[in-house]
């Protein structure tokens, strides 16, 4: 059986695991790029996750909830199940039916689950939208959407300090038409501004209805979600993943990642993420297990938080992203206290690969050596996590490293990642944007190209080493920076340029634009930073524009390209100001100074 046979097999058996309230007549056929999946089948992801498991496991917890400030909140299945049909109950009164969209501007709040279920138990297609986006990258996000309703919240947590969510929507509304009803949520008590069509949702929740809401779910390849990534120009564009197929994916992959009944399971990954919805929620809800939501951030108060959420939850699997880990190593003086994670049984990071150094870390000091540490790879693109080291049971991507004439490179060599069997996670297609906008993913016949850059080994294993356009993720969206560079390189005061990242307390990273200027400008520097800027947001948007531009002294002949960018960044992650003078010796300095 070849692999995309077998892997459409796999799939079968995955999607005979869920409850159809139509059969499906065909795993998959092949029409276009995305092909249909599920054929001619229906779906109600919200009974999948919740109605199939009652009323054996009512009682069961659902998600255990913390918040930043320390409140918490245990939601069993039977409570899941009440609010979410009392919350689409609410959402049809609005005008809310199928087909629809719904905008989720919240925090990881348990009614950002509710909602999202709700909208799938009418129907409907929900977008969940960062907390941390700016009311001008929100705004974007609404008129590419174009919700009927908008659910946010009255403010955020976040790094001890209030977000407020209500304003930010009030602002991104006043630029944006469409929306009828804003529902918001009381989570901080903090006063908002009211407004025509605001609706408080522990209002609609609470009023009765007797006859609730009947349950519409999807045709199998209706849209579930609205995700958002940043186009080439910077701007928003919605990537549109189908119910069935999601739900599946989300389902096997959970399967796959179960090492016993009853684990309890923490996705630590913000639900704005893909993986926060499909491996976060759809997956251990549509498996009846219990899984583990948090707020806000891993450092408030104490650098010992992760720590504490494993030990009082009895975590026994994690999932969480490279960065997190060297974060979480960073603020570690001694090693985590065995006895508080004798509980974690496995541990799967994804997102980027993990280096040697902190992937030791992880088997030597968090698992003890007893948890198993799984490598894991995906993309947004393809619903999350799409492989991960070790993991039985999974379906075959069918996933090799091609040449750019789309031949296989031998061993040692490297390539570009592709996928050559059928995915039911891969997007169904963009609410906005050009063709050009996906061509860069079918280049290759008969295969999907992810954009990554891998190395077969001997062994057969796979390495995925780096993207091979680096990206820079500002609030959650990825900036490509041979884009920046290519738009700097434009502007007549600019001889070269090199973009890099450096890590921002509001969007988790800012652009910097480092210059070598082709002669004296005739004005301050200050002066020429904000044209370039101004340069870069009219070409590419608000989210590439640089936070910090670096002027350089001269570029040390000595020096690769990837030498100057590694010495860069460690030079502005130390200097997060405005603009900089960077001389050659800092350079130099920086570069020795690096890990």
């Amino acid at each position: 059986m070849d692999t995309a046979a077998g892997s459409l097999a796999a799939w079968r058996r995955a999607a005979d695991s869920l409850v159809w309230s139509r059969p499906y007549e065909a795993v998959h056929v092949p029409d276009g790029r995305h092909g249909r999946w599920f054929d001619g089948g229906r779906i109600d992801v919200a009974a999948n996750c919740l109605d199939r498991h009652l009323p054996a496991a009512a009682g069961r917890v659902a998600f255990h909830w913390e918040g930043e400030p320390g409140d918490r909140r245990r939601v069993t299945y039977g409570e899941l199940r009440a609010e979410v049909d009392a919350f689409a109950a609410a959402l049809a009164e609005l005008g809310v039916g199928p087909g629809d969209r719904v905008a989720l501007y919240l925090g990881m709040v348990p009614e950002t689950v509710v909602a999202m279920l709700a909208c799938a138990r009418l129907g409907a297609t929900h977008c969940v939208l960062f907390a941390a986006l700016p009311a001008d990258a929100l705004a974007d996000r609404l008129a590419d959407i174009d919700p009927a309703v908008l659910v946010t919240q009255d403010g955020s947590w976040r790094h001890g300090v209030v977000l407020p969510l209500k304003a930010r929507a009030d602002e991104a509304l006043a630029a944006t038409a469409g929306v009828e009803h804003t529902v918001v949520i009381r989570r901080t008590g903090m006063d908002v501004s009211w407004f025509e069509g605001d609706r408080w949702y522990h209002d609609l929740v609470a009023a009765a209805r007797p006859g609730g809401v009947p349950a519409v779910g999807h045709a199998a390849d209706d849209p579930l979600l609205v995700v958002h990534l940043a186009d080439r120009r910077g701007r928003p564009a919605g990537f549109v993943h189908r119910a069935a197929g999601l739900l599946c994916y989300a389902s096997a992959l959970h399967g796959a990642l179960t090492l016993e009944g009853g684990d309890v399971f923490w996705c630590a990954v913000d639900i704005g993420w893909l993986a926060g919805q499909a491996n976060g929620v759809y997956g251990p809800l549509a498996a009846g297990a219990t899984s583990v939501l948090f707020e806000g951030t891993l450092d408030t108060p104490t650098h010992d938080r992760a720590w504490e959420l494993i030990e009082r939850y009895g975590v026994n699997a994690l999932v969480t992203t490279p960065s997190v880990v060297r974060n979480l190593r960073r603020w570690t003086d001694s090693p985590p206290d065995s006895a508080r994670l004798a509980s974690l049984r496995l541990i799967v990071t994804a997102g980027e690969p993990i280096d040697a150094d902190h992937h030791a870390w992880l088997v030597d000091e968090v698992g003890r050596g007893e948890a198993e540490v799984r490598d894991g790879w995906g993309q947004t693109e393809l619903g999350g996590i799409v492989t991960v080291t070790g993991a039985a049971g999974l379906p075959d991507p069918g996933l090799a490293v091609f040449a750019d004439d789309g031949s296989p490179v031998p061993p040692g060599a490297t390539g570009e990642l592709v996928l050559t069997a059928p995915w039911p996670g891969m997007f169904l297609g963009l609410r906005s944007g050009t063709p050009a906008m996906t061509a860069r993913y079918w280049t290759f016949p008969g295969a999907y190209a992810t954009g990554d850059l891998a190395r077969p080994e001997p062994d057969g294993q796979i390495r995925v080493l780096a993207r091979l356009d680096p990206i820079v993720s500002v609030s959650g969206q990825l900036v490509s920076v041979n884009e920046v560079r290519d738009v700097l390189e434009e502007h007549p005061f600019v001889a070269t340029a090199e973009v890099v990242g450096r890590p921002d307390p509001r969007r988790g990273q800012a652009v910097v634009a480092c210059v070598l200027l082709a002669a004296a400008p005739g004005q301050e520097l200050d002066g020429v930073a904000d044209e370039l800027r101004e340069h870069v947001h009219d070409t590419l948007g608000g989210l590439a524009t640089p936070a910090t531009v670096a002027f350089l002294e001269a570029l040390p002949s000595e020096l690769s390209r990837d030498e100057l960018r590694q010495a860069l960044a460690v030079l502005v992650a130390a200097q997060p100001r405005p603009v900089l003078h960077v001389s050659t010796a800092q350079l130099r300095a920086a570069l020795a100074a690096s890990p």
